[in-house]
């Protein structure tokens, strides 16, 4: 049997499942009873042949330096029940003789390389530099007069009074976001749409309106003063407005990087599904967020379990408050640590916030790990208090979503210090993974 590690737990390979009716099939499959020609190589690569219910079994293949998964079964699922059961199968017993991966596997294997080498090569090819200019002027002249509309359309809003956004409706604002997609600037358009769910959203809305509308208009006069702008500040608006600047032009982090929190949102229209992965480099202590996407029908293809940690390059993208993050090659499959981070209190949080906020003032949150800490529940909101007590910061929901996440907290902490990481912004603490004391594992909540 080939060892990778420390293998991940069973609780790490369930939390891969796109959804939860993958899990509990890939639960079933979990046992040696349908399971041939198991084995694992030193590459990262786990593979094994599977009994279904027709004549031909089904082949499948685990890369886990992705990680990515390949079945010979019909599901469109990644990963799908086979892929679950053949990592929970390893988790628990491992395999008798790993060996030479067959050929099915190998190829696969084989052709992911090529495939990423090609993809190298074309990113680093030859560039034809004028064209490339004219091609951003072309596309900075859109924006420019995207973002000249878009203003008016505020201006309109204001002179009209925000009492009127509930009769109007969010078509008005999805046609003022297919405007700025048509322009070019995908991240107004985000923005736009954002705007325009506000009024549905309960008490309050009003004022929330107002704060996002002042935003995206300071976005706006930013792109229309770009020249002005001292470079970082340039940068960060190019990135806002949905020009990010080439992962190649960042810098180049190599660390040992924890996963602190992966979860997903889905867009108002339903159409896209974002992936955020928090990650922690346990030796630069810089924290780094990786986005992945999934189109409709499809979840994001980066599945990475909290707790694990991969050795890899980060590249950090220009503008984005040096959190925007891509992986590069990694050196190892990812493994659990069993690392807890340090945390801190409440106060330095808030501090690291405004800080960043001097940086990029359209920054929703930034990532904190709190600790100690203790969860305390009240009729006005939930808080948590530094174990001392002399300060506590607002919790907030992850967009608006169930308090199950909270009682699964204070389950955790049973009155008693915890652990949290989470999101530090405007309107509270958003908690998403936590640690008991003593206990390396990490709970993610929600």
């Amino acid at each position: 049997m080939t060892e990778q590690g420390v293998r991940p737990t069973a609780e790490q390979v369930l939390a891969l499942a796109p959804d939860v009716a993958s899990r509990t099939a890939g639960a079933g499959l979990g046992g040696a009873g349908p399971w041939s020609q198991t084995g694992d190589s030193a590459s990262g690569l786990v593979w094994g042949v599977c009994k279904g219910s027709g004549s031909t079994p089904y082949r499948t293949v685990v890369d886990l330096t992705g990680p990515a998964y390949k079945c010979s079964c019909p599901s469109r699922k990644f990963p799908c029940k086979h892929a679950l059961g053949l990592l929970l199968l390893r988790a628990a017993e491992g395999f008798e003789g790993g060996g030479e991966a067959p050929d099915w596997a190998a190829g696969w294997q084989a052709g992911r390389a090529a495939q990423a080498g090609r993809t190298a090569a074309a990113e680093n090819g030859p560039v034809d530099a004028e064209a490339a200019r004219r091609r951003a002027e072309r596309r900075a002249a859109r924006i420019s007069a995207g973002v000249t509309g878009l203003e008016q359309r505020l201006e309109d809003v204001l002179r009209a009074g925000l009492a009127g956004q509930q009769q109007a409706g969010y078509a008005p604002w999805e046609e003022t976001a297919a405007r700025m997609v048509d322009a070019q600037a995908p991240g107004l358009a985000a923005r736009v749409r954002e705007l325009g769910t506000i009024p549905s959203c309960g008490p309050g809305w009003p004022a929330r309106m107002l704060e996002e509308g002042a935003l995206l208009h300071l976005l706006n006069r930013g792109w229309l003063g770009l020249a002005g702008l001292p470079e970082p500040l340039a940068a960060t608006v190019r990135s806002r407005v949905g020009l990010p600047g080439s992962g190649a032009e960042g810098e180049a982090v190599r660390d040992r990087w924890l996963v602190l929190s992966q979860y997903d949102s889905v867009s108002p229209d339903g159409r896209l599904t974002t992936r955020r992965t928090w990650l922690h480099g346990l030796e630069s202590g810089r924290p780094a967020l990786v986005l992945d996407f999934g189109p409709p029908g499809r979840p994001p293809s980066l599945a990475l379990p909290v707790g694990l940690v991969l050795e890899a390059e980060a590249r950090f993208r220009p503008g984005t408050a040096g959190l925007r993050a891509d992986l590069g090659e990694r050196s190892a499959p990812a493994a659990p640590d069993g690392r807890v981070p340090a945390g801190v209190s409440t106060g330095a949080a808030l501090e690291a916030y405004g800080a960043a906020l001097r940086e990029d003032p359209w920054l929703d949150s930034w990532p904190v790990v709190l600790g100690p800490v203790i969860p305390i529940p009240g009729e006005l909101g939930w808080q948590l208090a530094d174990a001392e007590g002399t300060s506590a910061l607002p919790v907030a929901l992850a967009g608006g979503g169930s308090r199950s996440g909270l009682w699964q907290l204070a389950a955790l902490s049973g009155g008693g210090p915890v652990t949290v990481f989470g999101e530090c912004g405007h309107r509270g603490f958003t908690p998403l993974t936590a640690w008991q004391p003593g206990c390396p594992e990490p709970v993610a909540l929600g």
